[in-house]
């Protein structure tokens, strides 16, 4: 999907450094008795690096497309351009416990926060899972997020679809959730291999290589020093069923869901995250571009929308504190002031190529939060059915053909 190369798990954590964690609830079945149950809901937490955060901050940027939901933190990272917090995902009504628990983590790690120091910005983001949870309930606890926070540190793949955040979201009227994927840009001076090449993720080493049309080898493997990644994670929750296409198909308009129907009202909040040494103002740039992956697979951005993106730089840190470089420890990544940190020119290709990853990084990692969900029973007997991945594919084979 698109012309750029999927990263060697086509993963956000693709990006060196960041790592994703959930902790999903699943309890009891049947009538919705509100502030009891049934529960299917979760959080889910993206980590930009593994260290502390506030005192390291990353270079962050905001774009709302539409500005009709709950989120916390956006704000201040929209006037200062960093983030300092994990970014933490959730269902709508449970902002605000989410952000207290966030409170309680960042304050146990920085003891002088609002007493010799500023206050911290919890970054907490949603969608309504009221259909298939009982969102008055606000289930999500101090204990869940401990356990996304755990599971994040902890590394390792990122699980998909009906899990963490995702676990009650629905998607052009199918289980939708969280879904992820990657790109790659290959960097300044590395050659995109002879004419007729073109990039497959095939390398050994976790990198890709250049194979020619015919399946030939390349010219050379393209290993991860050769380029910067950009990645993206999504928690969908948007789009009316005949909509939804797939890698320019219109499959919404042939299969639809057996289950009863949104309008097309939703939210959808996008992550992304790059290697790349980019600006805030750059990251704002990239993060207006996420809209381009959401209308390809149908979205329509309607009015009761809450669709926000969040993009931040793994490439360079920004220090809490003023401190000479001698009385602070040696960090694997440059930080502010003192590292020199060469930003990509706005006008290279390099950039335009960051924008299209954008794009494409986003269409497929919401397709991807529908092909890796499970159907999903709720509150009183609702059902999202995963969508027939196989069917789509029927469909799309038989229109190629």
């Amino acid at each position: 999907m698109g012309r750029l190369p999927r990263g060697p798990t086509n993963a956000i954590n693709d990006v060196p450094g960041v790592r994703v964690g959930h902790s999903t609830i699943i309890e009891g079945e049947g009538q919705l008795l509100p502030g009891r149950g049934p529960v299917r809901t979760g959080v889910t937490v993206i980590l930009p690096h593994g260290g502390n955060v506030f005192a390291e901050k990353v270079p962050a940027a905001v774009h709302v497309i539409n500005g009709f939901g709950k989120a916390t933190g956006l704000v201040q990272v929209m006037e200062c351009g960093v983030l300092e917090t994990p970014i933490l995902l959730t269902n709508t009504l449970n902002v605000g416990r989410v952000a207290d628990a966030l409170i309680d983590h960042m304050l146990a790690a920085n003891r002088e926060i609002g007493i010799t120091t500023s206050t911290v910005n919890p970054v907490v983001a949603e969608c309504n899972d009221g259909y298939l949870n009982d969102i008055q309930g606000r289930h999500v606890g101090a204990k869940h997020v401990a356990e996304a926070l755990r599971a994040a540190l902890a590394g390792g793949p990122v699980a998909e679809g009906a899990v963490g955040a995702g676990t009650g979201m629905s998607a052009f009227g199918w289980k939708g959730g969280i879904g992820t994927a990657s790109r790659l840009v290959r960097r300044p001076g590395v050659l995109a291999g002879r004419d007729g090449a073109r990039w497959e993720d095939a390398a050994e080493d976790g990198g890709v290589r250049l194979q020619d049309d015919a399946g030939g080898g390349g010219a050379a493997a393209i290993r991860p020093r050769d380029y910067y990644v950009l990645g993206a994670l999504v928690l969908s929750n948007f789009g009316a069923p005949e909509d939804l296409t797939v890698g320019g198909w219109p499959v919404g308009r042939f299969l639809r869901p057996p289950s009863p129907q949104p309008d097309g009202a939703g939210s959808v909040v996008v992550v992304l995250a790059t290697d790349a040494p980019l600006d805030a103002r750059q990251l704002r740039r990239v993060a207006e571009r996420a809209v381009v992956g959401i209308v390809r697979c149908g979205g329509r951005l309607h009015h009761g929308s809450g669709d926000f993106v969040i993009a931040f730089s793994t490439a360079y840190r920004i220090a809490h504190t003023f401190a000479a470089p001698q009385e602070r420890p040696a960090a694997g990544v440059p930080v502010l002031p003192f590292d020199p940190v060469q930003l990509v020119p706005d006008d290279h290709p390099l950039m335009a190529d960051l924008l299209a990853a954008a794009g494409e990084a986003t269409e497929e990692a919401v397709l991807n939060s529908m092909f890796q969900a499970h159907t999903v029973v709720g509150r009183d007997g609702h059902v999202r059915e995963a969508l027939p991945v196989d069917e789509v594919a029927r469909l799309i084979a038989r229109w190629t053909a």
